[in-house]
């Protein structure tokens, strides 16, 4: 279904309004079908309904009100993804509060920043680690009056283990059935749900205020839409910190999905095949290492060689007819089934043999890589939103999806274009305004229109194309101007070896990389060429790396404008961590920071500076 068809006036009409309204409106309509299921201590997976969800959800939303929490008082969660961090954040909405996320690789000075910032007074931390950074700061842990434990255990007063908090939160309802629907009734559409810090890439991270409108209102839309088949069950492993993973939690609600959870990223080839989702999100980089992987364990010579490039192929002669929705020629669809059958479903039962679609987000994910999927019969969509816009601002639909845009706005948001180029928002889903700071929210909204920061174009039918962001567009010295996240994209999606890439070249003649290399595929290559007892450092730099890094680099040249093109680039001693700061906690790259650090490195590709870019 189309964004067109949508009567969001009459949908909004009758909508719950809050969070909380909505977790009770998905209970009562769905109280014996499955919510979530989620691995155990001994790894099997533990399956709860809705009706099971709504007595732990308010034991410890009664237990949070049984430790004084008011209405839009901020509570932090500090964890992995877990079924915890779902319950706890369903049980502060219904509490009144609202979630303040903090990503569990941030350092302690950023932390005791969000916890003052934000005013919070309560934290939710995952163990005594996490516990151990608000402690680090005497302010932060005097403005926190209660610490709740999901591993560990509490003294029963300041600090409570997970069983406490429901403890108390039992003992309240029994003597108060109705508290926690009171403090529901209570919580208003524009009352602060979700205070999320952005990451930060350029300066100190702002608090965006996400209302309850904003995820009622997504959550009911994208239902409308119908996406996502009520009876699908969904992998979640994205981060529950960052607002796309927040986001899943209350669309869940307005579709009535399932959802296996499991944070841990080195599980979900795992996790796929034990569980055979219908549908999954997460960030390009994952679908880019999928491909990855495939493509170097792929045999490149003999029959087995022969057989995968003829299947994909196949595939993407048959992209256009799929595309259209045309049915194949006989000849084309006779080996389209052969090339599934011998290559294609491996890949998909890799995948756990049951995608319908998977859905990227969070930054651009590469059109090559998303035609590489298609034409295994695996589909992914892409969409588009900021923190600020509450994550789901544009998004594509599975059938047939639209390579290279993030598809149209949905029903109820407003995109235009302004005459710089620049992406702008208006709808329900968009920012309160940054907590604390009039100044930048004043900058950012007005008239109602968010600006984005990105540049992107629509076209006739209103899908976005984003191509890249306003402040990081370079111009080289030939005045021609280069989006870095395109080079970048086409590099990451054509070097299988690359896990990271930062293109340089403002003012320069020509661009240039700064690369880094996945340790995983990295060790493979040296086992093959006797370098296995070497380190990451030291292969990376051997002139036999190099060349091989070389031949790829050539072939992703091809994909670019001539003025885009990479004409020489640097290897870096080491990944990007969040620890070095070369990256935000949810692992975006910060370009002035590694740039600045590695300024002899970039200095080097420009000594001699071959011709002049166009």
């Amino acid at each position: 279904m189309g964004t067109a068809k949508i009567d969001v006036t009459a949908i909004m009409a009758d909508a719950p309004s809050s969070v909380g309204a909505l977790f009770r409106w998905r209970v009562g309509r769905t109280p014996s079908r499955e919510a979530f299921r989620y691995p155990d201590a001994n790894e099997n997976w533990v399956s709860i309904d809705w009706a099971e969800t709504r007595r732990r959800v308010d034991e410890l939303a009664a237990g949070l009100l049984s430790v004084g929490l008011k209405n839009e008082e901020r509570v932090v969660i500090v964890s992995n993804t877990r079924i915890e961090w779902i319950l706890a954040d369903y049980a502060i909405n219904c509490a009144g509060g609202a979630t303040t996320t903090i990503y569990p690789n941030t350092s302690a000075a950023d932390f005791a920043q969000i916890v003052l910032d934000s005013g919070s007074v309560v934290l939710v931390a995952e163990n005594a680690e996490q516990v151990a950074k608000l402690d680090s700061s005497r302010e932060a842990g005097e403005q926190v009056r209660t610490v709740i434990l999901f591993d560990g255990e509490g003294d029963g007063e300041r600090v409570l283990s997970w069983s406490q908090l429901a403890e108390r939160g039992r003992a309240l309802l029994a003597s108060d059935p109705d508290v926690v629907d009171r403090s529901i009734a209570l919580i208003g559409a524009d009352d602060l749900a979700t205070l999320i810090y952005t990451s930060g890439t350029t300066g100190t991270p702002k608090g965006v205020e996400l209302t309850h409108l904003c995820w009622v209102y997504q959550a009911l839309v994208l239902d409308a839409m119908k996406v996502i088949r009520p009876d699908a069950l969904q992998y979640l492993w994205l981060p529950l910190s960052h607002v796309f993973g927040k986001d899943l939690l209350t669309i869940q609600l307005g579709i009535g999905f399932s959802t296996a959870v499991d944070g841990r990223i080195d599980r979900i080839v795992a996790g796929l095949g034990a569980v055979h989702p219908d549908f999954m999100c997460g960030a390009p980089r994952i679908f880019e290492k999928v491909r990855a992987a495939v493509m170097l364990a792929s045999p490149q010579k003999g029959i087995k060689g022969r057989i995968a490039r003829w299947a994909f192929a196949v595939g993407r002669a048959s992209r256009d007819y799929r595309l259209a929705d045309k049915p194949l020629p006989a000849a084309m669809g006779v080996a389209y089934h052969l090339a599934d059958r011998l290559v294609f479903s491996k890949l998909k039962d890799r995948m756990g043999g049951n995608i319908d679609f998977f859905v990227s987000g969070s930054a651009k994910l590469s059109s090559q890589v998303q035609s590489w999927f298609y034409s295994a019969g695996l589909v992914i969509i892409e969409g588009y939103g900021l923190t600020e816009t509450g994550a789901v601002t544009c998004v594509n639909l599975p059938l047939p999806p639209r390579f290279g845009t993030v598809g149209p706005a949905l029903a109820g948001t407003e995109v235009k274009i302004a005459a710089d180029g620049e992406v702008l928002v208006k709808g329900p889903a968009v920012m309160r305004g940054y907590h604390n700071d009039p100044e930048r929210t004043g900058e950012v909204l007005v008239d109602g229109w968010f600006h984005t920061g990105d540049i992107g174009k629509l076209d006739a039918d209103g899908f976005l194309t984003i191509t890249d962001r306003k402040k990081d567009l370079m111009k080289t010295s030939g005045g021609k101007y280069v989006a870095p996240s395109k080079v970048e994209g086409v590099i990451a999606a054509t070097v299988p070896y690359v896990s990271q890439v930062v293109a340089v070249g403002d003012g320069r003649n020509y661009i240039s990389a700064l690369l880094t290399i996945d340790r995983d595929n990295l060790a493979k290559w040296a086992a093959r060429h006797g370098m296995a007892d070497k380190e990451y450092a030291e292969v990376t730099q051997t002139p036999e790396f190099r060349t091989t890094v070389e031949r790829f680099m050539n072939v992703a040249n091809g994909k670019l404008e001539r003025w885009e093109t990479v004409k020489k680039f640097a290897i870096l001693p080491s990944e990007l961590s969040v620890d070095d700061g070369g990256v935000t906690p949810n692992m975006k790259i910060r370009r002035k920071v590694v740039t600045d650090r590695y300024a002899d490195i970039v200095a080097s590709l420009y000594d001699a500076e071959p011709g002049e870019g166009e």
